[in-house]
Formats: C-alpha cells, sequence, structure tokens
C-alpha cells in the first residue's frame, strides 16, 4: 500500500485547460496512478487539503467537492482514513457547514461539547443540530451550550 499526497489527488481530479506540458503529464501520471488497481492510502489530512485546494485553487463547487470525496470513499482500492468521520463531514459539508468544522466535529463525537470561538461555526452546528454540541467557552474556562 502506497500513501498519497494532496498533489496526486488534486493533479487527477481538477480539470486544468490550460495547464503547460509539466502539468499535463502529472496529470496523465496522478491518473494512471489512481486507476492501476494498487492499494493506497489517503491520511485525513489530506482530505483537508484536498477540500481546501478544489474549493480554493480550483474554484470547484461544494456539490462536485463533496461528490469527489464521496467517490473516494467508495473506491475499493482506496482507504480513508478515519473514513466514517469524513463521510460524517462530507454530509454536513452538503449542508452548509465548513468542510474542516465538519470534520473536526466528527472526531469528536465522544465529547460532551465542542469549544471554539469561531461564531459561524456555532451558528451553523445548532442551526444544523449537530452533536455534540458547539459552544464559545465563557470566561471561567467552561464551554456551555444555551
Amino acid at each position: 500500500m502506497i500513501a498519497l499526497d494532496t498533489n496526486i489527488l488534486a493533479r487527477a481530479i481538477a480539470t486544468e485547460f490550460d495547464a503547460d506540458s509539466a502539468t499535463q503529464a502529472q496529470q496523465r501520471c496522478a491518473q494512471n496512478l489512481l486507476s492501476s488497481g494498487q492499494e493506497m492510502y489517503v491520511p485525513i489530512t489530506v482530505i483537508e487539503e484536498l477540500e481546501w485546494v478544489l474549493r480554493g485553487a480550483y474554484d470547484m463547487p461544494r456539490e462536485d467537492i463533496a461528490s469527489v470525496l464521496d467517490d473516494m470513499l467508495s473506491v475499493q482500492n482506496i482507504v480513508v482514513d478515519r473514513a466514517a468521520a469524513v463521510g460524517q463531514a462530507v454530509e454536513w459539508y452538503r449542508q452548509g457547514l465548513d468542510f474542516s468544522d465538519g470534520l473536526h466535529l466528527a472526531q469528536a463525537g465522544l465529547c460532551a461539547g465542542f469549544a471554539t470561538f469561531d461564531t459561524q461555526f456555532v451558528k451553523a452546528s445548532r442551526r444544523l443540530g449537530l452533536q455534540p454540541p458547539v459552544a464559545i467557552p465563557e470566561n471561567r474556562g467552561q464551554t456551555t451550550v444555551s
């Protein structure tokens, strides 16, 4: 089994119409590797970075990114680190939650709460009724959910 970096996945997934010859060669190489049938492993950090790259660098729409991540979770020869958490984060991403926030929260499932200063995250998680509850900590160091 080999582990994949974000740039391998991004080159295989993203379409660059104005790519130079070196980039085109990397695209072919990445696509050949992914279709080789070889066992591959994708670390959770690569998944998080991939969403950021596809959204930021390639301006890929949210639903397309979610579909790409769903596809990766279903490919037989690709093992995605913490696949259940990634799948949950993708579901919440489709509902409007930031992907990284969803990934953080999905991995905190057994905790009593999730502390953050990110008010957007708090509002979105409350709107969606997500668990564990996301809240801003009080000055006394405790996190309360209201």
